[in-house]
């Protein structure tokens, strides 16, 4: 247990609190005794005991950011378990009728690799419930549904993967529509993921994912009426793409660091329209680069939700860049998202994602029919 763990002694519980007061007598005028929470504050034999809780979290936040070789191991093989999953799915996807057989699918092939325990609930997304970012219900038919998103992983070792696929479950696309999305979202990822690389900031690949998108949905007609950079600076483009383009990974499926990737800075009024609130909490006054041994994941989507048209009709500063008819004419695709866990190396990058996408992908669904 020792080597396994890295650690230089093993105690029982029952036996803490006595070595805690045994070292405080001797030492805590000095030096305090570190916990997370006030809470777990342990009972002193004297009066004069220190703590201190509030050094601590911050300390194992920064620590968490950046993985070693042990912690990048466990993350590559839940990343294979988790591919293993992802490929029995597009093998048996043509003769599945509903989400739940895509979820039960999964989570067996996890199983039977020793990866008991997933990272997160699955998303097993088909139609337009794909364009609801957690949808998590699982239960509803696919038939006459063009595109399933699934988005999965399992731990390995408490350690997570967090994967995502969007595919029709033909192995053909269904429409125009669902080609083009998928394409442009594919264009995304590929970009951002190729600029990783230690000193880059998380937070110009994710405004880089938005302007991807912003000149691809004006190609296809869904946004007009400005330049790239007037739709930009209108945020218009987060009714289609609303979330952040990732986030750290490790114990934590979204795991922690001493920044978030996602803060702004002083410099950044210009682009912080773009930037979910929620991606940037607790938001610092400094955008962090990218440092070696970091496991981000890179995952754009594009979206056509009802709801979200619906809700900006009404800002005309907003809508006036967007043509309703059209984007609501790819309602049915729902949405699409592409998802990998990329660490960052000395010279650049290293996808540790190994379940297939795209072409790779669209072949196994094709050639399976078992």
């Amino acid at each position: 247990m020792e080597s396994r763990y890295d650690v230089d002694d093993a105690q029982y519980h029952s036996s803490l609190w006595k070595h805690i007061n045994r070292w405080a007598l001797k030492n805590n005028q000095t030096y305090p005794i570190y916990v997370l929470h006030e809470s777990q504050k342990p009972v002193a034999t004297f009066t004069d005991f220190s703590t201190d809780w509030e050094s601590l979290l911050p300390a194992m936040d920064t620590c968490r950011g950046v993985k070693d070789q042990h912690e990048i191991g466990l993350i590559r093989q839940a990343n294979e378990v988790t591919a293993f999953a992802h490929r029995t799915v597009f093998q048996r996807i043509k003769k599945m009728k509903n989400e739940t057989e895509i979820e039960g699918t999964f989570l067996d092939a996890c199983v039977s690799r020793g990866a008991k325990h997933q990272a997160y609930e699955i998303i097993a997304a088909a139609g337009e419930n794909a364009a609801v970012l957690h949808y998590v219900k699982n239960d509803e038919p696919l038939t006459d549904r063009q595109m399933v998103c699934l988005d999965a992983g399992c731990e390995w070792d408490c350690y997570a993967s967090d994967v995502t696929r969007s595919f029709p479950t033909s192995g053909r696309w269904p429409s125009i529509a669902a080609r083009d999305i998928y394409k442009l979202v594919e264009e995304m990822q590929e970009n951002c993921i190729k600029r990783v690389r230690k000193g880059v900031r998380y937070l110009d690949l994710h405004v880089l994912a938005h302007t991807i998108a912003i000149k691809g949905l004006l190609k296809l007609g869904i946004l007009k009426g400005g330049t790239v950079e007037e739709i930009r600076k209108s945020g218009v483009s987060k009714v289609f793409f609303p979330h952040g383009l990732g986030h750290h990974v490790g114990l934590e499926v979204h795991d922690v660091a001493a920044k978030s990737i996602m803060a702004l800075d002083g410099k950044d009024d210009d682009i912080s329209v773009l930037i979910p609130g929620s991606s940037r909490l607790p938001c610092t006054l400094s955008a962090p680069p990218l440092e070696e041994g970091m496991v981000v994941t890179i995952e754009p989507g594009i979206y056509f939700s009802r709801y979200a048209l619906d809700a900006v009709r009404a800002t005309e500063d907003v809508s006036k860049f967007i043509d309703m008819d059209v984007a609501e004419s790819y309602i049915p695709v729902g949405g699409v998202r592409i998802e990998d866990d990329i660490l960052v190396t000395a010279k650049g990058y290293e996808n540790l994602t190994t379940t297939p996408k795209g072409l790779d992908m669209l072949r196994i669904i094709r050639r399976c029919s078992q």
